[in-house]
């Protein structure tokens, strides 16, 4: 199969970016995974990072694979601003993106036909490295995945398949002198271009199982989970809006979540109802933690009783975030 009858192929199923290689070692991806695990800048974090001897290594996932198809699939929608005592999340967490791009990687192997195994969002594969061999993606300075038409507001899979397809090229784009989105970045996560220190990032902090320092926590505003800084600021991530006209709506969706609601719903229905985050554990106080500093950056009066039930909490880094909260929004009173 050719590349373009590929991307016709996948355009049919609405894949918005596709590309193929040869089913083959990620070299030098590995060698930079061990690099920077040696210095110790994915902090206590797994994923991809904790396996590179399977997720560098495609040719193993499949008997006899030839082929890795690498695709992207945009997610962006427009939110709306949020009201007081709301939280926000990052966009790719809206709607389970990542099930839409499997399913649909999917039906392109029963088309393919052949054996075949469909990877997105799992440890067993580094799905940027395919994205960017196969001409899908360029690597931007913030370590993101930066497609032509869509930017980095894509989520990544692959299809690893023993049928054989024509190699596409590599985009032959990167940066260039821009350093948006170092600058904006207010921790120095990217301080070094192109290397994410995670022991600095905020979306890290808001996934780690541990008390988040004091020095980001303000950082933090209203998020309570990851962090879209560096994605908002991309020139490459500009005009998206004028180019997803037509999208179906997110079902209501627009990454606003009641501060309240997240501080006083059981923590089983809680966890259960954001299923599609990672939550360490499956534990609903990382969640409470989360909406506890972001009560502290934007919280009202209104939000302080709410806040005050976890002040003397029997988990101390529930009850630290909590005494952190009362105190801001005193202040903010003052």
């Amino acid at each position: 199969m050719t590349g373009a009858e590929l991307m016709e192929l996948a355009a049919d199923l609405g894949i918005d970016a596709v590309g193929a290689i040869p089913a083959a070692p990620y070299a030098d991806t590995e060698r930079h995974i061990r690099d920077r695990k040696s210095r110790g800048l994915f902090a206590d974090m797994r994923f991809t990072m904790a396996c590179p001897d399977v997720s560098c290594h495609p040719e193993g996932l499949v008997d006899g694979a030839k082929t890795v198809v690498a695709a992207a699939l945009c997610y962006y929608r427009e939110g709306s601003p949020s009201s007081a005592d709301e939280g926000l999340l990052p966009r790719y967490t809206w709607r389970d993106e990542y099930a839409e791009l499997r399913a649909r990687l999917d039906a392109l192997g029963r088309r393919l036909g052949g054996s075949y195994r469909v990877l997105v969002d799992e440890n067993a594969h580094v799905d940027r490295a395919a994205a960017v061999r196969a001409g899908v993606a360029f690597y931007g300075k913030n370590t993101m995945a930066i497609t032509r038409r869509h930017g980095s507001w894509v989520v990544l899979g692959v299809l690893v398949t023993d049928v054989e397809i024509d190699t596409t090229p590599a985009l032959e784009l990167d940066c260039g002198e821009c350093r948006l989105c170092i600058d904006a970045c207010p921790t120095g996560a990217l301080d070094e271009p192109g290397t994410l220190d995670a022991n600095k990032c905020l979306s890290y902090w808001t996934q780690a199982p541990a008390t988040i320092p004091e020095e980001y926590r303000g950082e933090l505003g209203a998020m309570v989970y990851g962090c879209d800084i560096c994605q908002d600021v991309c020139p490459w991530n500009r005009g998206i809006e004028k180019r997803r006209r037509g999208l179906d709506p997110a079902h209501g969706a627009d990454g606003r979540v009641s501060l309240a609601d997240w501080l006083t719903r059981d923590g089983d229905e809680l966890v259960a109802e954001v299923d599609r985050l990672y939550v360490p554990r499956n534990e609903a106080r990382w969640l409470r933690r989360n909406a506890l500093i972001a009560a502290g950056n934007i919280g009202t009066r209104q939000l302080e009783s709410v806040v005050r039930a976890y002040e003397d909490d029997s988990d101390p880094i529930v009850s630290d975030a909590a005494q952190w909260a009362l105190a801001r929004i005193a202040d903010r009173d003052e």
